[in-house]
C-alpha cells in the first residue's frame, strides 16, 4: 500500500509544525510548503489556520491557496481544513464587525460564537453521523477545540441540491450548537484540532489518511 503524501499549505498562518508532526506519526509523506505545484500534485493538502479569519484569507490569498484549493476541489482531490482552515471554506466571516469573503465553498457564516465564555478552549465530545469516515472508530472521544467563532448553521446540509449528496454534518456545543466538522465529498474539515487530540486526533487523521489510498 502506498504512501500517501500529503501537502501542508504553508502561508503564514496556522499550528503548521504540530500539524506536519501528526500527519508524519500516522504514516503520512508530508511536505510543508507554500509551492502551488507541489500543493495541486499531492495525494491530500491540508489547510491549517488559527487567529483571525480575515488574516488567513489574506495569507492565503497571497500564496494563491485560494485558487489551488478551488482547483483541487473541482478535480475532486480531497482537502482537510483544520481550525480556521475549515472556517474560510464557508462564504463569509464576522470578526468585530468586519465582514470578510471567505472561500465560498459552503453557504453560510462563521461569528462568534453565544456563550457564556469565550474563547471556547478544552476538550468537547461531538456528535458525529454514524455513517461518517472521519469519526470512524471514534464513538464518544473527545477532541480539543480553541476558537471564539464557529459556523452555527450549515444551510447547504439544510437544503441540500437534488443532484448532491448531502454533506456529512457532525455537530458540538459551547452555548449553542455550532459546527464541529464536515464531510463533503473531497473537502473535509474541522473545528477542533485533531494534532491536538491525543488517540482520538490520530485516529482521525488516519481515517482521512486511509480516503487517499
Amino acid at each position: 500500500m502506498s504512501t500517501p503524501r500529503v501537502v501542508v499549505l504553508d502561508y503564514g498562518f496556522g499550528n503548521v509544525r504540530s500539524a506536519v508532526r501528526a500527519l508524519e506519526r500516522v504514516g503520512a509523506q508530508v511536505e510543508l510548503t507554500a509551492d502551488k505545484t507541489a500543493a495541486a500534485q499531492a495525494d491530500g493538502l491540508v489547510v491549517p489556520g488559527v487567529g483571525a479569519f480575515a488574516a488567513v484569507m489574506a495569507g492565503l490569498r497571497g500564496v494563491g491557496g485560494d485558487q489551488v484549493v478551488d482547483r483541487r476541489l473541482a478535480g475532486g482531490r480531497p482537502v482537510l481544513g483544520i481550525c480556521v482552515g475549515m472556517q474560510v471554506m464557508f462564504a463569509e466571516g464576522v470578526e468585530h464587525g468586519q465582514q470578510t469573503e471567505g472561500l465560498g465553498e459552503w453557504p453560510g457564516v462563521v461569528d462568534r460564537l453565544e456563550a457564556d465564555v469565550v474563547p471556547h478552549m478544552g476538550w468537547a465530545t461531538v456528535e458525529a453521523p454514524p455513517e461518517s469516515v472521519l469519526f470512524a472508530g471514534l464513538h464518544d472521544e473527545r477532541f480539543y477545540f480553541v476558537h471564539s467563532y464557529a459556523a452555527r448553521s450549515f444551510p447547504l446540509h439544510d437544503s441540500p441540491a437534488e443532484h448532491l449528496t448531502p454533506p456529512l454534518v457532525t455537530w458540538a456545543e459551547h452555548g449553542d450548537r455550532f459546527v464541529a466538522a464536515v464531510e463533503n465529498g473531497p473537502l473535509c474539515a474541522t473545528q477542533f484540532h485533531p494534532e491536538k487530540s491525543g488517540d482520538a486526533g490520530a485516529q482521525l487523521l488516519r481515517n482521512w489518511l486511509d480516503s487517499l489510498r
